[in-house]
C-alpha cells in the first residue's frame, strides 16, 4: 500500500516489486491480483509484463493515501514545516519515499528564505515523533530552478507548494 499510496504516480512491475521487498514473485502477485480485484489498483499491459498504479478513481483512495500519509509521518512533517518555517515557497519530498518506499529516511527538499537553524531543530524534534530520519536540502528559488532544470527532481511528492 505505502507503494503506491505515498505516492499515486508511482507505478511498478511485478518482479520490481518483488525484488525491491524481497518477496517471491508468487505471493506478490496474489497481493496485486487481490487489490486489483478490490479496484484499488489499477493494471495495464506493457508488453509482456503488466504495470501497477493506484486507482485514483476509487472511492477509498483519498483515505488510504490520508493513512499511509500518517503512518509514514509525513502530514506531521508537512504541517509543521508549513506552520513554522516561514517564508516558504515548496516543500516536497524525493528519494525513496517519493517511490513508495518506507526506507526509514525521508529525503527532503524545501524552497525559500528559510532559517537553517529553525529548521534543524524543527527536524530532530519531527524525527522523533515519526522515528524516521530527515535529509534536508534547503534551497533558493534560483537554486531549486536549476536543479529543476538539470532533472534533479524526477520524482517527488509535494507536500506544500505556495
Amino acid at each position: 500500500m505505502v507503494k503506491f499510496f505515498s505516492n499515486p504516480e508511482t507505478t511498478a512491475y511485478l518482479r520490481e516489486i518483488a525484488e525491491e521487498f524481497g518477496e517471491s514473485t508468487n505471493s506478490v502477485r496474489i497481493e496485486l491480483n487481490r487489490l486489483s480485484e478490490a479496484g484499488l489498483l489499477i493494471n495495464q499491459p506493457d508488453g509482456r509484463t503488466i504495470l501497477y498504479q493506484a486507482n485514483k478513481t476509487h472511492p477509498l483512495f483519498p483515505e488510504i493515501s490520508k493513512i499511509v500519509s500518517k503512518t509514514l509521518g509525513l502530514d506531521e512533517l508537512a504541517l509543521t514545516i508549513i506552520e513554522r518555517l516561514g517564508n516558504l515557497e515548496y516543500a516536497f519530498v524525493t528519494g525513496d519515499y517519493a517511490n513508495g518506499i518506507d526506507s526509514g529516511i525521508i529525503d527532503l527538499v524545501v524552497v525559500g528564505n528559510i532559517d537553517f537553524n529553525l529548521f534543524t531543530n524543527l527536524s530532530r524534534k519531527i524525527e522523533q515523533k515519526i522515528k524516521r530520519k530527515i535529509r534536508p536540502l534547503i534551497l533558493n528559488k534560483y537554486e531549486f530552478s536549476e536543479l529543476d532544470q538539470k532533472g534533479q527532481f524526477k520524482k517527488l511528492l509535494v507536500l506544500y507548494s505556495n
